[in-house]
């Protein structure tokens, strides 16, 4: 196997993901169902890669995969030069440093029972980095960074409101400094006025920290707006990928097309030319 482009932080290659349903009421058959079906990209080192696609098109699960929260059926997942799916527990573990999620609900995705505190510094304590006022101080630093006061680290996640619980989520994927951020619909329960100060602290992280996101969405303003390049998904497959500009002045792929043509318009009156897909 050769080792991926100096250049790019994550390569993936034929990644596949297949459910097996088994069908006992009439006989031993069994049937498949293709969430990802043979995928590969690159993403490069300070880019943000948008993944975008209709809901069950397997995007989701594509990124789960690159973390590991979903084991792939077959392929290879690079990551700053090794393949994860070869490593050892111990080898992947150190490597979950170099790679975190964000999660799309900001009221599952942290634990009640904690104060905002404890889920930031959550993974300092996993692996070791701070301890005592060292790990307060530190837990300070990073709500400052995502906007929230010191104060906030002795409150519960249930006392604030979508934006700030995702601004503490992205706080907690920080902690370790990682590489590559894998940012699964981060923005789509917020109302439209908070994803935009969300997607613009998201830029500044991005900035300041040198980092790589992975941006999975179906909110084609909000891709456009924070993606270098764009991959359209597809019922398990990538059929176009593109820089920002060239998706969206010049679609190849029918089905980005007719992806483009439901963007909504803010004026009613406006002509539209929709595109149906048959079949």
């Amino acid at each position: 196997m050769s080792e991926p482009a100096a250049a790019a932080i994550l390569e993936v290659r034929d990644l596949c993901k297949h459910y097996v349903i088994e069908q006992s009421w009439f006989g031993p058959s069994s049937a498949a169902v293709r969430a990802v079906d043979g995928i590969s990209f690159a993403l490069y080192r300070g880019e943000t890669l948008g993944l975008v696609g209709e809901s069950g098109c397997g995007k989701s699960t594509t990124g789960k995969m690159i973390v590991r929260l979903v084991e792939p059926s077959a392929g290879e997942i690079w990551l700053d030069g090794r393949n994860i799916l070869e490593l050892r527990q111990a080898e992947m573990r150190a490597m979950r440093k170099d790679v975190q999620f964000i999660f799309q609900d900001p009221y599952s995705s942290l634990n009640p029972r904690m104060t905002v505190g404890e889920i930031v510094a959550e993974p300092l304590r996993n692996f070791g980095t701070d301890r005592g006022s060292a790990l307060r101080d530190q837990v300070v630093a990073l709500l400052g960074k995502v906007g929230l006061r010191p104060d906030a680290m002795n409150r519960y996640a249930s006392e604030f409101s979508g934006g700030q619980r995702q601004r503490i989520g992205i706080a907690r994927a920080l902690a370790l400094r990682p590489k590559l951020i894998v940012l699964d619909e981060p923005v789509s329960a917020l109302d439209v006025s908070v994803q935009a100060q969300v997607i613009n602290l998201l830029q500044d992280l991005q900035d300041e920290f040198d980092l790589s996101y992975l941006f999975i969405a179906h909110d084609l303003a909000v891709v456009e707006h924070i993606s270098h390049r764009i991959a359209v998904m597809y019922m398990g497959r990538i059929v176009e990928i593109a820089d920002r500009r060239s998706l969206f002045e010049n679609p190849q792929h029918p089905y980005t097309q007719a992806l483009l043509s439901a963007v909504p318009v803010a004026d009613p009156d406006a002509p539209r030319n929709r595109i149906i897909l048959k079949g």
